[in-house]
C-alpha cells in the first residue's frame, strides 16, 4: 500500500510536527478549502438572479423554478451531518476533493442542460456535493491549525463564505446581465479545477486515532427524513399556510424521526452523532445560536432585497452594491472577530456581535419607502459587524467542543445549523409579513378611497404586497397607479417592520444563549491528529 492509503494513528495529545513544504502547510490549507467553500456559498445565492432568465429560456412554471432553490437547499441540508460523518470515517481530504469534483461537474452540466427537469437533478446532486464539501473544510482547519491560530482561519474562512453570499446578487447579475444565465453556472468549473489542483497539492489528510470504523445507515436514514420533513416543511408553509394539514403533518413527522434517531443513537456501537455530545453545554449554545442567527439575518435579510429592488426600483446588481457596506464589514470583522476570541475567548464578543446584530434589526425596522442611501448603509455596516463574531465564535465553539474523531460531524452541525435557521427565519418572518399585509392592506386600500376589490382579487394583491409590488392594473390612469404603488409600499414597509422587530427579538434572545458559549474545550487536540 502506497503512503497516500496509509494512516499511521498517533495519541491525540501529541502534537504533529510542524508541516514543511506546501503539503500540510496551515495557511495554504486554509486558501485551498477558501477557494472551494467560496463556489458553494456564492451559488447559494448568485441563482436566485438567474432564475428568471431560466424560466424564460426553458419555458418553465413558476413551482418548477422554485424547486431550482428548493432542490439545491433540501439536498444540502438533508445530507449535511452524514457528509461530516463521511469525513471522519474517510478522511476530510478525500470527500472534500470528491465534493470540489462532483459540484463543479454538476454545474457544468446545468449549463448544458436544455430542460428544466435537467436542471432541477443537477442542483440536488450540486447540493449533496457541496454537503460533501463544507463539513471537510472545517474538519482539516481543525485538524491542521494549532489551537492558538484557528480562531483566526475560521475567522478568514466566515470572511469567505460571509463575502461570497453576499456577493453573489453583483456577481449573478453581471453575467446574466453581460453573458448568460448559463454562465452563473459554468463559472463553477474553472474555480473547481483551481480548488482541486491546490487540493491534491496542499492538503494533507488527518485521521483521529479512534475514527469510526463503521456507519449507523438507520440513524442516517432517520436523521435524514426528519431533517427533509422538517426543511420542506419549512419551505412550503409560506405557500400552502401555517394552517394547512400538509404542513403540520411534516412536521410532526420531523419530530417522530428525531425522537426515534436520538433513541436509536443510545443503543447503536457507533453512532452517526453520539447523544454524548450535546452534554457539552457550550456546543449545544453553539448550536442554538447559529440556528438564532441565521434566523435573524437570512430572515430579515430576505425582506431587504425586495425592497431595494421593489420598493426602490433598483436593479439586482444595484442592490447588491448596497449591500456592500454588510459585506465588507464582514469581510474586515471576521478576522479580527478571530484575533479577540482567541484573546478573550467567544462568550464577549458572541454576546456583543448578538447585540450589534439585535440593533441593526431594530434599525432596519424603521426604514420608510424613501430612507436614503446612507442611513440604510449605516444599518447594513452595522449588520456585518454583529455577525462576524457570531460566524466565527460560534463555528469555533461547536468544532472545538467537540471531540476530534467527530470533527465532521461538528462541522455538519454547524453547517446544518445555518441551513435550517435560515428556512426558518424566512418561513416564520414571511408569515408575520403575510399577517401584517392581510390585515393592514384592506385598512390602508379603503382609505385611501381605491376602488374596492373584486371576488379573489385581494388574495392576489396581498401575494403581490408581501415582496414589495404594486397590484397595479393594466392600463391604470397615471394618478390611480401612483396611488396604488403608495398604499402597496406602505403596507409592505409596516410588514417589513414587523419583521426586522421580530428578528430583532430572536438576536436579543440569542445574547443570552452566547453567554452559555466557552473556548473549545478540545481544540487543542486539533494537531495531533495522524497524518497522510
Amino acid at each position: 500500500m502506497t503512503s497516500q492509503t496509509t494512516v499511521d494513528k498517533v495519541p491525540q495529545d501529541i502534537a504533529a510536527p510542524p508541516a514543511k513544504g506546501l503539503r500540510g502547510h496551515p495557511w495554504l490549507t486554509l486558501f485551498s478549502v477558501a477557494i472551494g467553500v467560496m463556489m458553494v456559498a456564492l451559488d447559494g445565492t448568485i441563482v436566485a438572479i438567474a432564475n428568471p432568465a431560466i424560466q424564460k429560456d426553458l419555458g418553465a412554471t413558476f413551482s418548477q423554478v422554485q424547486w431550482i432553490s428548493n432542490g439545491y437547499f433540501l439536498a444540502l441540508a438533508v445530507s449535511l451531518i452524514t457528509a461530516g460523518k463521511l469525513g471522519d470515517r474517510f478522511g476530510h481530504r478525500q470527500t472534500f476533493l470528491i465534493g470540489v469534483v462532483g459540484f463543479a461537474a454538476a454545474s457544468g452540466a446545468i449549463g448544458f442542460s436544455h430542460s428544466v427537469g435537467l436542471v432541477v437533478t443537477f442542483r440536488v446532486l450540486q447540493g449533496l456535493f457541496g454537503a460533501l464539501l463544507m463539513p471537510a473544510a472545517l474538519g482539516l482547519l481543525r485538524a491542521t491549525f494549532p489551537a492558538e491560530k484557528l480562531n483566526m482561519a475560521i475567522g478568514i474562512w466566515g470572511m469567505v463564505i460571509g463575502a461570497s453570499t453576499a456577493g453573489g446578487p453583483i456577481v449573478g447579475g453581471l453575467l446574466v446581465q453581460h453573458v448568460s444565465w448559463q454562465s452563473v453556472f459554468f463559472i463553477n468549473v474553472p474555480v473547481g479545477v483551481a480548488a482541486l489542483v491546490l487540493g491534491v497539492l496542499i492538503l494533507k489528510d488527518h485521521r483521529a486515532e479512534n475514527a469510526p470504523k463503521s456507519f449507523d445507515i438507520l440513524g442516517i436514514l432517520l436523521l435524514s427524513a426528519a431533517m427533509f420533513c422538517l426543511v420542506w416543511a419549512l419551505i412550503k408553509a409560506p405557500s400552502w399556510g401555517w394552517g394547512d394539514t400538509k404542513v403540520w403533518t411534516f412536521l410532526v413527522v420531523s419530530v417522530v424521526c428525531f425522537v426515534l434517531f436520538g433513541f436509536w443513537e443510545t443503543k447503536v456501537k457507533e453512532p452517526l452523532i453520539p447523544m454524548a455530545l450535546f452534554r457539552s453545554v457550550p456546543l449545544s449554545a453553539g448550536v442554538v445560536l447559529m440556528v438564532l442567527m441565521a434566523i435573524a439575518f437570512m430572515g430579515g435579510l430576505f425582506f431587504v432585497t425586495f425592497y431595494l429592488q421593489n420598493v426602490h426600483g433598483m436593479s439586482p446588481v444595484d442592490a447588491g452594491l448596497h449591500l456592500l457596506p454588510l459585506t465588507g464589514m464582514m469581510i474586515v470583522g471576521s478576522p479580527l472577530a478571530g484575533a479577540v476570541i482567541t484573546k478573550l475567548g467567544p462568550r464577549i464578543p458572541l454576546a456583543g456581535g448578538m447585540l450589534l446584530t439585535a440593533v441593526a434589526m431594530y434599525g432596519m425596522s424603521t426604514l420608510e419607502t424613501d430612507t436614503a442611501g446612507l442611513t440604510m448603509s449605516i444599518w447594513f455596516a452595522l449588520l456585518g459587524l454583529g455577525l462576524a463574531p457570531v460566524m466565527v465564535g460560534a463555528t469555533e465553539v461547536i468544532v472545538g467542543n467537540a471531540p476530534m474523531e467527530l470533527s465532521g460531524v461538528a462541522g455538519g452541525l454547524q453547517q446544518a445549523g445555518m441551513q435550517i435557521g435560515g428556512s426558518l427565519g424566512t418561513a416564520v418572518l414571511g408569515a408575520v409579513m403575510a399577517s401584517k399585509v392581510d390585515s393592514a392592506l384592506p385598512e390602508k386600500w379603503a382609505a385611501a378611497k381605491l376602488p374596492p376589490f373584486g371576488p379573489g382579487q385581494l388574495d392576489q394583491a396581498s401575494q403581490a404586497v408581501q415582496v414589495g409590488m404594486a397590484p397595479v392594473p393594466p392600463k391604470a390612469p397615471a394618478d390611480l397607479a401612483a396611488k396604488i404603488t403608495t398604499v402597496a409600499h406602505d403596507t409592505f414597509m409596516s410588514g417589513m417592520g414587523l419583521a426586522c422587530l421580530v428578528a430583532a427579538v430572536v438576536a436579543a434572545a440569542a445574547i443570552f444563549v452566547a453567554l452559555l458559549t466557552k473556548r473549545g474545550e478540545n481544540a487543542e487536540t486539533g494537531a495531533g491528529a495522524a497524518h497522510i
